[in-house]
């Protein structure tokens, strides 16, 4: 296939492609269908875009244990779902995972930090005002990737480390936990003008999960998004010559791993009177479920009080997309890397 430079008018691209070109985050990150997988539109023409495919490291918080757990339920730890989402969502690109708790080789990533394109936090259950070598592990791991400047995407419990790491508080969500979907979140004034939350509108719900909150930003953080549940539901931090932007919702995961969360934690749910029986989570997982598996299933979206920026697999994953295009793409450019 012959090149085609960046800025080339349409009239040009259908001449030797043969097709309409489409906008840049479309022809680095492909565009998602209705069912959640991704479409490639112009195959093969990102090779034309950067020098070499990105380089992505997938830290993973959970232990060993907590990784088998969920492997049992829905196939996948939470480090695997998120590399498997970011190679769909960026064609080519090399997804490392480390299991930054543990101790040893499956430890240590690869290459040094700043080899990387891009560091991802993913959730765990792990508490981060706990003190255990497994926290300690984490925290150490989140300074080296500020200290090394390659930018930083997390969710959840991804966003807390982050927190913990450059010096803000983290504690147990006073106002419970908020399980399944994420309502009325809200971007601050900060939030509106960021382009983390740039495809999003200034009032959204979003997948969540989580029994802990930061309780404090550390210096040089943005407060971007919050709600009546929990104040800090994204932010940017900026520590140590490094940029980490981070969400409290999960972006990356699919409605059906979300169900399967719910299911894990039933007898939890109950008891903290978001439902009054384990038969009442299920029948509101498999709901989440069945809307994921049909996002066109408008009477289940009702029910549940959704719209698109939930139901539709390019909304809900727009963060992501953004943090690739805004934060990681100059930097790659910066270090001579596309």
């Amino acid at each position: 296939m012959a090149a085609v430079p960046e800025g080339t008018s349409e009239a040009a691209c259908v001449a030797v492609l043969g097709v309409i070109p489409m906008p840049p985050l479309q022809r680095q990150l492909g565009a998602v269908d209705g069912r959640g997988g991704i479409e490639a539109h112009v195959a093969g023409y990102g090779t034309n875009i950067v020098s070499r495919p990105p380089a992505f490291l997938v830290s993973e918080s959970e232990t060993a244990e907590a990784r088998q757990e969920r492997r049992q339920v829905t196939g996948r730890s939470s480090g695997e779902s998120f590399a498997d989402l970011l190679r769909a969502m960026v064609p080519g690109a090399a997804c490392e995972l480390v299991q930054t708790v543990e101790a040893g080789p499956a430890g240590e990533p690869s290459r040094d930090l700043a080899g990387y394109d891009a560091v991802f936090l993913a959730g765990s259950p792990l508490h981060v005002y706990e003190e255990s070598p497994a926290v300690r592990r984490q925290l150490s791991f989140m300074q080296a990737v500020f200290a090394s400047a390659t930018p930083c995407f997390g969710s959840c419990a991804g966003l807390q480390i982050a927190v913990a790491a450059a010096g803000g508080r983290v504690r147990q969500n006073k106002r419970g936990h908020e399980v399944g979907i994420g309502r009325r979140i809200l971007r601050t004034a900060a939030g509106q003008d960021h382009p983390l939350l740039s495809e999003r509108p200034d009032v959204f719900d979003a997948l969540s999960l989580h029994s802990d909150e930061v309780e404090a930003l550390p210096p040089g953080s943005t407060l971007l998004a919050t709600n009546r549940v929990t104040t800090v539901q994204a932010a940017e931090i900026r520590h140590d010559g490094g940029v980490f932007w981070g969400v409290q919702y999960h972006p990356e995961l699919p409605l059906e791993e979300i169900a399967d969360a719910l299911r894990r934690q039933g007898e939890e749910i109950v008891d903290q009177k978001l439902a009054r029986s384990e038969a009442d989570v299920e029948g509101y997982a498999a709901a989440i479920e069945d809307l994921g598996r049909d996002p066109g299933r408008h009477d289940l979206a009702w029910r549940l009080g959704l719209d698109e920026q939930v139901t539709d697999a390019r909304s809900r994953r727009s963060e992501i997309s953004m943090f690739v295009r805004h934060l990681v793409e100059p930097t790659r450019s910066q270090r001579g890397r596309a």
